[in-house]
């Protein structure tokens, strides 16, 4: 079947109706010299989306933002894609696009981008921040903007909530924050300085991401025997007492329970720590 021009947003994108439906098709220059009612030949078609919810705001930013911005956004996306082996939640063309675009223009301005966060979602989210990193080159390449290591951790992120099976970025950015404020409450309890480039604080940092999933996701835990936590409790009193506070912390900000058998994990992974500083 044909597809024929129903509306145009720029160059590289156009509306058409599909059965029915409306649908953004997406290819470069597919608009170029074009008018509604035209025919698009198949060959420049590179994407078609259907927006059931966002389709108003999706053809607002493709009208509205620079025809680069979109351009390197959606090459971000695909190369996304075919690294994670997986599609991406649609929404993830808007978010990516506004935020991409906006942060450009604010470096272009000479404002800096700023990511407390950084530290955190290097580790966590690695294979997303090697993405980030490509996506820094490719931008740098494409629009001679320079983004800092900031805003590739913010690349990160957007592409991670992005994942089908990923939590909200409200849910996202709220696990990562609370495991840097665990993170912080160690280093001051303890007095300690915690390498971050170190096995052993990766280590703690995954820990924590996968039992607050569970948490989250009502999976069981690692039983542990009674004997032996009451032997970590013993032998690593400290580090027990400093598990005990985190999981405190985590029940009084976030409504978060650890399970006793979890507080004797964390102890190990923070008497670790405290080996290697």
């Amino acid at each position: 079947m044909m597809l024929r021009i129903h509306k145009i947003l720029n160059n590289n994108a156009v509306v058409v109706l599909d059965e029915g439906k409306e649908k953004i098709v997406m290819g470069p220059g597919i608009a170029f010299q074009k008018r509604k009612n035209d025919i698009i030949p198949r060959t420049k078609i590179e994407k078609i989306f259907v927006m059931e919810e966002e389709n108003e705001k999706f053809q607002e930013l493709l009208r509205t933002l620079p025809e680069e911005h979109i351009a390197v956004a959606e090459e971000i996306i695909s190369y996304a894609e075919g690294e994670l082996h997986a599609p991406l939640n649609n929404h993830i063309h808007i978010a990516l696009t506004d935020h991409l675009s906006f942060a450009i223009e604010r470096i272009q301005q000479g404002y800096q981008i700023q990511n407390k966060l950084l530290n955190e979602i290097k580790v966590l989210y690695k294979k997303e921040y090697q993405i980030g990193l490509w996506a820094k080159q490719l931008i740098r390449e494409r629009l001679g903007v320079e983004i800092p290591d900031d805003e590739v951790g913010h690349i990160a992120l957007h592409i991670h909530t992005a994942k089908m099976d990923a939590a909200s970025m409200n849910k996202t950015l709220q696990q990562t924050t609370l495991i840097r404020d665990m993170i912080e409450l160690i280093k001051q309890q303890l007095h300690i300085d915690i390498d971050e480039e170190s096995i052993s604080y990766q280590r703690l940092l995954t820990h924590l991401r996968f039992a607050l999933n569970r948490i989250e996701t009502g999976e069981l835990f690692h039983t542990i025997d009674e004997d032996m936590l009451r032997l970590i409790q013993t032998k690593y009193e400290k580090e027990f007492a400093c598990a005990i506070s985190m999981a405190r912390y985590a029940k009084e900000e976030y409504g978060i329970q650890f399970p006793d058998a979890e507080l004797a994990y964390i102890t190990l992974h923070i008497q670790r720590l405290i080996r290697k500083s």
